[in-house]
């Protein structure tokens, strides 16, 4: 009798113990740490995305955003996530260049600038390539989706004009990554500074132009201290993307993760949706002084714009080999990059965007 009341006793802690561990998985809350402000397009694809999860999964995953820096900063998101201080976080690959050099193929200057397929063909080669899919977890996190800056313009001060390559020498410009070093080549002078201080250094002329984008012109208030953008469309930064703690990610059920790549993926097309309207408001809007000075727009012949594309060649190089001498295939991944980006741009030229279609 006694050894039957034991028996009934384990039965019962250990079917007690399932309710608890069910019921935390049931409920558990997710913290994201992201570097922005919570204003802006991008901010409402990440709140999209925050809210469908929580909707879609009947309240069992909730995502707590910490915005602005506050549970930690762009350089340490990263290594914060894969130690488990927050669950996902925003990562660019410019502040992680060794642990997170396979996502910087997104930011390499290349002629295709749309947002919906720069995003698309990141998405694909991020969640189908083996060599990528490595790489995050070497890491000790997932990739859930990814975001982009849109393509880059040049927003300019005083009596600035940059109508062609020869109008970069010699101008102090504002601008990162491979687009700065390619400006350097071009007889540029660079000033590097994040673009919270755009608005200032244009206004006191500490620089002739900076590199932007036409929906951070409404957000930063720059209209107001700008008079002339010259809209060369120039890649885009797509090394950027949403990572989740890789033992978060193994916690939850098949179902669960599936909703995250599915949402992720759904944001892909909120964001670009919204983003495209936003810049094309924006360059809508600049000329007319409704969101600050006239701002001058300047558009580019494409004969002007395949020169400056030209300059690229050396930098893709660059980076295959460096990618092969940090243990990848380089040229293998390239490749991929340019076949997703051909597939897309012919479904957009084909379809028209999703959000167009009927």
């Amino acid at each position: 009798m006694k050894t039957n009341n034991k028996i009934n006793l384990i039965i019962l802690l250990t079917l007690f113990t399932s309710l608890i561990a069910g019921n935390a998985l049931a409920e558990m809350n997710l913290r994201y740490a992201e570097g922005t402000p919570n204003r802006g397009v991008r901010a409402e694809a990440l709140n999209h995305f925050v809210n469908e999860i929580n909707r879609r999964s009947d309240g069992e995953l909730s995502i707590d955003v910490h915005w602005g820096g506050v549970l930690m900063k762009y350089g340490s998101i990263l290594e914060g996530v894969a130690g488990g201080t927050a669950d996902l976080g925003t990562v660019h690959s410019a502040y992680h260049p060794q642990k997170m050099r396979v996502l910087s193929v997104g930011d390499i200057p290349v002629t295709e600038s749309d947002a919906w397929v720069g995003m698309r063909a990141m998405y694909d080669l991020m969640t189908t390539n083996d060599q990528m899919k490595k790489a995050f977890s070497d890491n000790e996190v997932v990739y859930i989706t990814n975001y982009t800056t849109t393509s880059l313009q040049f927003e300019c001060q005083g009596d600035t004009r940059i109508k062609s390559l020869d109008d970069f020498k010699g101008k102090k410009i504002r601008a990162s990554a491979l687009y700065g070093k390619i400006l350097s080549d071009l007889g540029a002078n660079l000033v590097n500074f994040g673009y919270g201080e755009v608005y200032q250094a244009l206004d006191t002329g500490l620089i002739d132009c900076s590199g932007g984008y036409f929906y951070a012109m409404r957000a930063f208030r720059t209209a107001e201290v700008a008079d002339s953008v010259t809209a060369l469309n120039w890649g885009q930064i797509a090394g950027m993307a949403m990572v989740m703690n890789k033992w978060t990610w193994d916690e939850l059920t098949q179902q669960q993760q599936n909703l995250m790549r599915s949402v992720g993926s759904e944001m892909i097309d909120f964001y670009a949706e919204n983003v495209i309207r936003e810049n094309m408001d924006v360059e809508k809007k600049l000329p007319t002084g409704e969101l600050g000075n006239k701002v001058e727009v300047i558009h580019w012949s494409e004969q002007e714009r395949s020169r400056l594309m030209s300059y690229s060649g050396k930098y893709i190089q660059g980076w295959v080999d460096d990618m092969n001498k940090a243990g990848f295939d380089g040229q293998e991944i390239w490749n991929n990059y340019q076949i997703l980006l051909s597939k897309y741009r012919d479904e957009l030229n084909s379809d028209g965007y999703p959000w167009e279609r009927k």
